[in-house]
């Protein structure tokens, strides 16, 4: 994108948020709008395709906070009448050279002479932002994508929902032999249905076990990415305990991560005559007192 539409081009209201909105309402309403006016969606639709555009352009410059400070400075300097003709008390006219002085190679000073039409250097290309979907498995195995113009692009392992990935120099060509942009890709993740990702590679899995295995303790299969591994459920296991089977995780920088398995303990929620008749003969014989801790407080009078 041209940083001379700036200002032209509200990316708070092509999005619909506040000038104020955090990243995370930006990032939610970026989401909507590009699932929506997807090209994939809206097959043949050149509105929804311009409209995509304007969305990833928006979303481009408002999820970088060096670009949004940019581009909200720029905006605010060009509405108080800031440009190159003059801005100030007393009508002090300010050069482009001025202004790059005042505010740094890179910065508004760069913004301004593009805007106007100067150049005092050859300047590379625009960056570029697209996005891709990945399988849980490709996320964290890692993968090759391949875009719509051909670029090939490698996804590393353990990359999480909303990544960016950074391909150099396949942005926009730079004008008069300059270097060409960045190409930046943003990743979406697909959830799996029976794991989740951890830190360091870690994954986590869910385990239903019944009453009898979490108080006798039992040896349970359970699954990983790839194929499943048997897990020793320790005798008297509470509901919520992390049991880690090394290096049964998802790659991670040279090395596999851990398998957290939680345990979940399953109530019977219907019992047989037989079933019941036995746990209320394990009640019986059961010395066990687990609200010790509360008796000096059931029965006491809510004070008045």
């Amino acid at each position: 994108m041209a940083q001379r539409d700036w200002l032209d081009k509200n990316y708070y209201e092509i999005l619909g948020v506040a000038e104020g909105a955090s990243k995370d309402e930006i990032k939610r309403a970026y989401r909507k709008l590009a699932q929506k006016h997807h090209p994939d969606a809206n097959k043949g639709d050149k509105t929804a395709e311009q409209r995509f555009k304007e969305i990833s352009e928006a979303h481009a410059i408002l999820s970088n906070d060096e670009k949004r400070r940019e581009y909200d400075e720029f905006r605010r300097y060009a509405a108080q009448g800031g440009v190159p003709f003059g801005f100030g008390n007393g009508g002090t006219r300010v050069t482009v050279g001025d202004i790059g002085d005042l505010f740094g190679d890179g910065g508004i000073g760069d913004l301004f002479e593009e805007a106007f039409g100067f150049s005092r250097r050859p300047r590379r290309g625009q960056d570029r932002e697209t996005e891709v979907h990945l399988t849980f498995e490709e996320a964290v195995r890692g993968t090759t994508v391949e875009l719509g113009d051909g670029t090939k692009v490698r996804i590393p392992p353990g990359v999480s929902d909303g990544g960016r990935i950074r391909v150099a120099g396949r942005g926009g060509p730079g004008p008069s032999g300059a270097a060409a942009g960045d190409l930046y890709v943003r990743v979406h993740v697909e959830p799996h249905p029976i794991f989740s990702a951890g830190k360091k590679g870690d994954l986590i899995v869910h385990l239903p076990v019944t009453f009898t295995e979490a108080a006798l303790g039992a040896k349970v299969p359970v699954p990983t990415l790839d194929g499943s591994v048997t897990v020793k459920i320790p005798p008297g296991t509470r509901a919520g305990k992390t049991l880690r089977v090394k290096g049964k995780g998802a790659p991670y920088k040279g090395r596999a991560g851990d398998l957290l398995v939680v345990v979940e303990v399953e109530v019977p929620q219907k019992l047989s005559r037989k079933e019941k008749e036995l746990l209320e003969e394990f009640a019986r014989v059961h010395n066990a007192h687990p609200r010790r801790h509360l008796e000096h407080l059931i029965g006491r009078k809510e004070a008045s």
